[in-house]
């Protein structure tokens, strides 16, 4: 009996909710409309939906290369990159995913034309996996052994899983020097002038030394040098220079420096134990003219000028009255081809190889004894000898600093090589209280350098500065390092212009001795005077360079892209020929990967029950291997095997239901 209520009207049935009837009445309408294009006769209609996921993925691909051609070799800190490297994910997964709907959609309507002809019944559940992931295409590629389109799909099927690391590939973020707005800064010098004051005495104005300059000469000519202090990853620059990186560079530049250069003399010495000036022993005095003074002893050793009338007693020994015992020994001497008063020149223009060179700086011969100073000087063994320089110079220069660590190249050097005379000239002077000589430095140093565009740049400096740097060496240059045996101390002898009792110190680290590289230490004093140039403050030019920070740029690798377009490209061909192939298929209908036929053409009873749980067994599996079936239009599956079976029955609808909940 039906319910009714109080007031006698029967209750009528609760209604589903409104948005869950909108909901299934739009999915329904939306396989409905698709439903109409696969049945229809129009080809291009049937694969509407498929050809427009194709061509979504095909102009995502495309939206990915222009993003990347637009981001490629930009800092990753740039406005808009990051957000353009999201979208390119975005469009990536997108690709992928619309790649895959005509795959399987033309895989999934194979499966129904395969089923044409009498088949296997398990090739229907071969190919219903293989539509829906990698094990079924797996599966069916070893079922069709690679010979059927269908295998063509499934391998699609399995290649579109790697689609998405490929895509991720493409971009690289490495690290790279990026330029930087502000400028880097070094110095370099054209034309140098310390700013020099002027000393008098009575009332002439008399030379004054450079101070810096004297003291970093003093630094290599009792020691190796200006103590590096270290910084960052190396040392700190000589000079001040401007680096706001860690990494900056400089073009190419020019400056006025200091070049040495060293050549071999041992050929020009000879040994020989003759009598002969003795101007080095330790206790000799120093003075203006003092030489005339002093005593001729035997020496034996190796002699400059050997054969003139006045030799030159270069490194060996003095030897004592009776010829057997050996006295004190001359280890090293420092010779400079200029004399210390009057800088007159020796050899003709005060050089034996260097004659080339116009307003030399030094011209010396540098005499050593071998590896055991002192030893190898009583043994006679021959000494190293060098007749080294120091010019000026222009140096072209390549700078670069890194991480803490400044490096220059030298790349060119230019001196000034033109003819001209002696640049000293000297002056006997008298006096109430003194009499002497005044010596003069008349000219100029001048480097005419010409710029590949004609224009001429003058580097150099004034008579009086190069007076002061010359003069700077004199307590150096002439100097001696004697030894009374081997082992006694080793004294220098230096400073031999100043009168009275000589100046003697020892060293802790003795550059003018061998086997210290004494060509090494010329070129380090040298680099050490053009540093000096280049420090005066206010006094220097800057050149300009560039600083280099690390930043993160976007490094696109096209490589990668190669598999997404070829499997962009085989999909297409994939779905063209699909198409071609099930194109005159319309009496079974177009069905592709609806599960619909499975409902609409059920197998005949006597099959159900060879597949029902219950029969599931070893035993019948043989038998199960045995039946094919076949799909008919208008009749449903066919079933051929060793089951009998009954007329299929195909349920036709007169009239369609209603929606209603069930």
């Amino acid at each position: 009996m039906a319910a009714t209520c109080r007031n006698g009207h029967v209750p009528k049935a609760p209604q589903p909710p409104e948005m869950e009837k909108t909901n299934l009445e739009f999915t329904q309408r939306l396989e409905r409309k698709l439903a109409e294009y696969n049945a229809s006769n129009n080809v291009f209609k049937r694969w509407l939906f498929e050809m427009i996921c194709w061509l979504t993925s095909a102009a995502c691909m495309a939206a990915i290369i222009f993003v990347y051609t637009h981001i490629k070799n930009r800092p990753i800190i740039e406005k808009g990159t990051s957000t353009l490297l999201t979208l390119a994910n975005v469009l990536g997964k997108v690709s992928s995913a619309a790649l895959i709907v005509p795959t399987s959609e033309a895989l999934g309507q194979l499966k129904w034309h395969w089923f044409h002809d009498s088949n296997a019944l398990w090739d229907f559940e071969i190919f219903d996996k293989a539509s829906r992931g990698p094990l079924g295409a797996m599966m069916l590629l070893f079922r069709t052994k690679g010979r059927s389109l269908a295998a063509l799909g499934a391998l699609l099927i399995l290649l579109l899983l790697a689609i998405d690391t490929f895509f991720q590939q493409v971009i690289d973020l490495p690290d790279r020097w990026a330029l930087q707005e502000t400028a880097s800064e070094v110095p370099k010098t054209i034309w140098y002038e310390p700013g020099l004051s002027e000393q008098f005495r009575e009332g002439v104005s008399t030379l004054q030394p450079d101070d810096d300059m004297f003291l970093l000469i003093g630094k290599y000519s009792y020691g190796n040098g200006p103590r590096s202090v270290p910084s960052g990853n190396g040392t700190r620059p000589d000079i001040s220079l401007s680096c706001p990186t860690s990494n900056c560079t400089w073009p190419e530049y020019q400056t006025l420096g200091v070049c040495s250069h060293c050549e071999d003399i041992s050929s020009l010495l000879e040994f020989a134990c003759m009598p002969n000036k003795d101007d080095w022993s330790s206790d000799r005095y120093g003075g203006f003219d003092v030489e005339k003074y002093f005593p001729n002893n035997t020496m034996c050793g190796y002699f400059l000028n050997l054969t003139s009338d006045q030799p030159v007693f270069m490194s060996g020994y003095m030897q004592k009255p009776g010829g057997n015992l050996s006295g004190e020994a001359l280890l090293a001497r420092m010779l400079p081809l200029t004399t210390l008063y009057s800088r007159e020149p020796l050899y003709g223009n005060g050089s034996i190889h260097f004659k080339h060179l116009r307003n030399t700086i030094a011209d010396l011969l540098i005499v050593s004894a071998a590896e055991n100073a002192t030893a190898d000087t009583f043994r006679n063994k021959p000494p190293v000898a060098h007749e080294c320089v120091l010019a000026w110079c222009v140096k072209t220069i390549q700078s670069s600093y890194y991480s803490g660590r400044y490096e220059e190249n030298v790349l060119s050097t230019v001196y000034n090589t033109t003819p001209g005379i002696h640049p000293w000239v000297s002056y006997p002077f008298e006096t109430e209280n003194e009499n002497g000589t005044d010596i003069f430095y008349l000219q100029d140093v001048n480097i005419d350098i010409k710029s590949p565009g004609g224009a001429i740049t003058t580097f150099g400096t004034s008579n009086n500065t190069a007076s002061a740097i010359i003069m700077s060496f004199r307590d150096i240059f002439p100097a001696f390092t004697t030894s009374t045996n081997s082992s006694a101390a080793q004294f220098m002898r230096y400073k031999t212009w100043s009168t009275g009792p000589p100046w003697l110190r020892t060293l802790d680290f003795n550059p003018w001795l061998a086997p210290n590289n004494i060509t090494r230490h010329m070129e380090r004093l040298a680099i050490g005077m053009t540093n000096e140039f280049r420090s005066v403050e206010g006094k220097v030019d800057t050149v300009f360079g560039s600083s280099f920070s690390r930043e993160v740029f976007v490094r696109v690798k096209w490589e990668w892209l190669t598999f997404p377009l070829v499997l962009l490209v085989m999909s297409l061909i994939f779905l063209v020929s699909t198409i071609i192939k099930t194109s005159k298929e319309t009496t079974t209908g177009f069905w592709k990967t609806s599960s619909m036929p499975t409902l609409i053409y059920s197998l005949p009873h006597e099959v159900q029950r060879e597949f029902s749980t219950q029969t599931w067994d070893n035993a019948s599996s043989k038998k199960h291997k045995q039946i094919r079936i076949k799909l008919l239009p208008n009749q449903g599956w066919r079933v051929s095997g060793e089951v009998k079976t009954s007329k299929p029955q195909v349920i036709v609808h007169a009239h369609r239901s209603s929606s209603a909940w069930i």
